[in-house]
């Protein structure tokens, strides 16, 4: 994808829209001995949601399984739309399209196996975290150099923001001079 359609494509955008087992986590599984999951998330990637959230951005999160983990991640940052536990993500879309009453072209979306392809091949604009399956990496309009769990929405986000010219104006806040 050329900058110049990036720089459009993004201009257009009001939704990020996140996958969560291999982008928000490393795609691993983990259990207590009890039963109970446990799920890493980087921290860089729940900056990046408040960079995107200030730059007027509203953040989505589709899934195909449940957990109280994510649940407590996504009430953290206050996500506007929260769908999980539904694992054919092409009528979970559709669903979150008529639910926010918006086009897939205002929406970017992120995922990193099979299942998302029928969102990725939707959205207007589509990412992959570096280690996403072969088929993924093929039809998305960027893959990021890290990998899910590592900093990939971060990424995203940093991507995202600097195609619509708010990169600048999100880290003055950080700025010491």
């Amino acid at each position: 994808m050329s900058p110049e359609d990036l720089c459009q494509r993004a201009a257009l955008l009001d939704w990020l829209v996140f996958d969560v087992d291999g982008v928000l986590t490393d795609g691993r599984l983990y259990y207590t001995e009890h039963g109970e999951e446990i799920k890493a998330f980087h921290v860089r990637d729940g900056l990046g949601f408040r960079l995107a959230q200030r730059a007027g951005l509203r953040l989505g999160l589709l899934s195909g399984r449940r957990s109280a983990p994510l649940e407590k991640r996504a009430s953290e940052f206050d996500f506007d739309v929260v769908l999980l536990g539904r694992s054919d993500k092409h009528a979970t879309f559709e669903t979150f399209l008529r639910q926010v009453e918006t086009t897939p072209e205002r929406v970017a979306y992120i995922g990193d196996d099979l299942p998302d392809l029928v969102v990725l091949r939707r959205c207007g604009l589509s990412f992959a975290p570096a280690d996403a399956t072969d088929e993924v990496r093929a039809v998305v309009d960027h893959v990021l150099s890290k990998p899910g769990g590592q900093g990939a929405v971060r990424e995203m986000i940093e991507v995202v923001l600097k195609a619509r010219g708010e990169w600048e104006k999100r880290l003055a806040r950080y700025s010491i001079e």
